[in-house]
């Protein structure tokens, strides 16, 4: 896996989510290398940009990233 960084991992995710979670484990991998390499301690996303923007759909991703060791906000 090539080190990437943080706002690429998230547009990876964004662009996973959009493809119906195609390879999600492995960019939310991709992602928590790239949080520690620069000391992010949580992912923010953008509300707008999620497939399920309401309540229900952020806890749900919340849930699951929580799950594979990611933190995750919501702006």
């Amino acid at each position: 896996m090539s080190d990437i960084t943080y706002s690429q991992a998230i547009d990876a995710i964004y662009a996973s989510i959009r493809n119906d979670n195609e390879d999600i484990d492995t960019h939310i991998a991709a992602l928590k290398g790239a949080m520690a390499r620069e000391g992010v301690k949580e992912a923010t996303f953008e509300t707008s940009k999620l497939a399920q923007p309401n309540r229900q759909g952020r806890k749900l991703m919340q849930a699951y990233f929580k799950k594979k060791g990611v933190a995750v906000s919501f702006s």
